[in-house]
């Protein structure tokens, strides 16, 4: 069945809507990330590492591909948050070849600190919905986001 002009018009107003909308979400959110991380020195890319090792253990090559970076640029990046005393390297215990990555102390102190900032600085919007909204948007952002590969989310295959 064939949908009618206007309802195919109205079909893509939504969708040119709802994709606003995340691009706008993701301009204030990137923009507050980006505020916050140079009050501490940090780049968007090295407060995403900060953020995924918040909880666990990576290997290098896994961190890369989190990050959707080269191997390479993953080693200096890598270098300098050690040189700050907030990443460590050691050989992994399952695979002696391989290299795992996880916060320092002063790691795990500085990534709870910035989450606990980014709460607190997106806390006015997140208040204007009320909790059983909250709950709701969490679930639908990570069913629309959970089940991504990250090099899907970049547009390059996962090979």
């Amino acid at each position: 069945m064939v949908m009618p002009q206007p309802a195919l018009q109205a079909e893509a107003l939504e969708q040119d809507s709802l994709v606003d909308s995340l691009v706008r979400a993701a301009f204030v959110t990137t923009a507050l990330l980006s505020r916050l991380g140079a009050e501490y020195d940090l780049s968007l890319t090295q407060l995403r590492m900060l953020g995924i090792l918040r909880d666990r253990r990576l290997r290098m090559t896994a961190l890369a591909a989190f990050l959707g970076l080269e191997k390479s640029t993953l080693s200096g990046l890598a270098d300098r948050a050690e040189r700050r005393g907030l990443l460590r390297r050691a050989a992994s215990a399952a695979d002696g070849r391989a290299v795992e990555v996880f916060l320092s102390p002063a790691g795990r102190e500085l990534a709870g600190l910035f989450h606990a900032r980014v709460e607190q600085e997106l806390s006015p919007l997140t208040s204007a919905l009320s909790a059983t909204e909250q709950h709701r948007l969490q679930a639908l952002l990570e069913r629309m986001l959970g089940q991504r590969d990250p090099a899907e989310l970049r547009g390059q295959s996962a090979s």
